[in-house]
């Protein structure tokens, strides 16, 4: 009776939930100015939206001096919810009831706007990285370590998992999973499977090599696939290096299939006559570690841009808008600014790296970000948080993982990071989990957490995985007290 309860539950919140800019960035080898930066050098990337001043969280304000970017702490009133409350029978931010668990190590050294609250809602996984919500509403989430996929239930609705479930293991390398009708699909080092439980007991027993035509992983071991609204199997690959032109186009890249593995007629380079590129969709794109679809049918991808340039190059390629057969410029070329990106921005070119004008002549042919961020921020997991749980200003943002560095001087924190949505553009970037290192001097590497994943639940929480100690943390909005 008690899971009968509880299904009867989640059909019935299933109906309800249904409804900076900086002067451009030299390019290598390009003298700084040694004056003193001017107010009108100086841009805080501080939230417009509605703010109240019951608390407040630090927002780095970035300036350019003669060191590159500089960090200047800015403190800024917090976010709370101004959510009104609907006629139409929706469940908003000020009604929601979902369980807060008891105080926990997460709760208490974690940090999150007013009105949240964060508990670990599962621990002792190996590495969990990208996460997904199955047709049953149940957690499900690639354990990259353990090569194999579980599933985090909570049947009775108190905020913490069960137990973990192994639907699937001998996973080499597994990344990520998404269902596809009564398939999990899933992206593995060098190959997608795709998974199905026949006989109901919880196991997915019944396996399927959709294609193996994906490079194998090497230096970047990341596979991502996501379905399209097309219909589409969509799938990254990193790069072999840091900033070597890849003798495999397949890598640094992002290809299309069709949901049985094979290539699309329609895809841009079909007709190639070097066939690796022939499940390309979009390349120049050193890692792309993962990518979403808006409503609207547009693709945006993150990017672990190049390292060794410094502590400032290149920025952090936050938010790509990727499309048919263009080029995002690496390892040739970078976008120089910060924060939105200015109409008419051309990418800059990274003088390390000679042109190779079978692929790319110069910087004007490449496409610039939409959106970035201080460098070294390594962007992992991203999700639109399309739920309505949370208060009306947060609703339609980007969380994304920042995993955060590991070998900048300048040392960049590992939290989740809000991208701000204005009229279907990234528009400000602002702090929403933090508190994962010791101290501000902490590197990422050496920290107690560091976030890889997020995923919206199917009530509306937000689940964010991590894979330096294995735990997954479960975010939802209380309302102020």
């Amino acid at each position: 009776m008690k899971i009968l309860s509880m299904i009867a539950g989640l059909l019935l919140l299933t109906g309800l939930f249904a409804a900076c800019n900086l002067p451009a960035l030299p390019s290598p080898g390009q003298q700084q100015s040694a004056a003193t930066p001017t107010s009108e050098q100086t841009t805080a990337l501080t939230p417009t939206i509605p703010l109240t001043t019951t608390s407040v969280v630090t927002v780095m304000t970035a300036t350019t001096g003669t060191t590159g970017l500089i960090l200047v702490p800015t403190v800024v009133p917090a976010i709370t919810s101004t959510t009104p409350i609907t006629d139409t029978g929706e469940i908003t931010a000020s009604q929601s009831t979902l369980a807060l668990p008891p105080a926990d190590e997460a709760n208490e050294r974690l940090q999150v706007p007013a009105g949240f609250a964060v508990n670990i809602f599962a621990e002792g996984l190996g590495a969990p990285r990208l996460m997904t919500v199955g047709p049953d509403g149940l957690l499900y989430v690639a354990d990259i370590d353990g090569d194999r996929v579980v599933r985090l239930p909570d049947a009775d609705n108190d905020g913490l998992a069960d137990e973990v479930q192994v639907v699937a293991e001998d996973l080499p390398g597994v990344h990520n999973a998404e269902w596809s009708e009564d398939w999990l699909y899933v992206a593995e080092g060098s190959q997608i499977e795709r998974l199905r439980d026949e006989d109901g007991d919880g196991v997915f027993e019944a396996r399927e090599l959709v294609t193996d035509n994906i490079p194998d992983p090497v230096r970047h071991r990341s596979r991502t696939l996501h379905f399209g609204p097309d219909g589409k199997l969509y799938v990254t690959a990193g790069s072999s290096s840091n900033n070597e032109p890849e003798s495999d186009p397949r890598r640094a890249a992002i290809m299309r299939f069709n949901p049985d593995g094979s290539i699309p007629d329609d895809n841009p380079f079909i007709a190639d006559l070097n066939d690796q590129r022939h499940p390309l969709w979009a390349e120049g794109l050193r890692n792309s570690v993962d990518f979403l679809f808006l409503a609207d049918g547009r693709l945006w991808a993150n990017h672990n841009g190049s390292d060794e340039l410094g502590d400032d190059l290149p920025p952090e390629e936050i938010v790509i808008e990727v499309e048919k057969g263009k080029h995002y410029g690496w390892p040739y070329c970078y976008t120089p600014t910060l924060g939105p990106t200015p109409p008419d921005t051309a990418e800059v070119h990274d003088e390390r790296v000679d042109f190779d004008p079978a692929i790319l002549s110069d910087c004007s042919q490449a496409t610039p970000a939409l959106f970035t961020d201080l460098a070294h921020q390594a962007p992992l997991g991203m999700t639109q948080y399309t739920g309505t749980a949370f208060p009306a200003e947060y609703q339609g943002n980007l969380f994304i993982a920042y995993h955060g560095s590991w070998n900048s001087t300048e040392s960049r924190d590992c939290k989740v990071q809000m991208i701000v949505i204005r009229e279907g553009k990234p528009v400000e970037s602002l702090p929403f989990l933090t508190g994962f290192r010791d101290s501000e001097t902490e590197d990422c590497g050496g920290a107690w957490g560091r976030p890889a994943g997020v995923a919206v639940g199917a009530m509306g929480e937000l689940f964010v995985s991590d894979d330096q100690n294995g735990n997954v943390y479960r975010v939802v909005y209380r309302g102020e007290e």
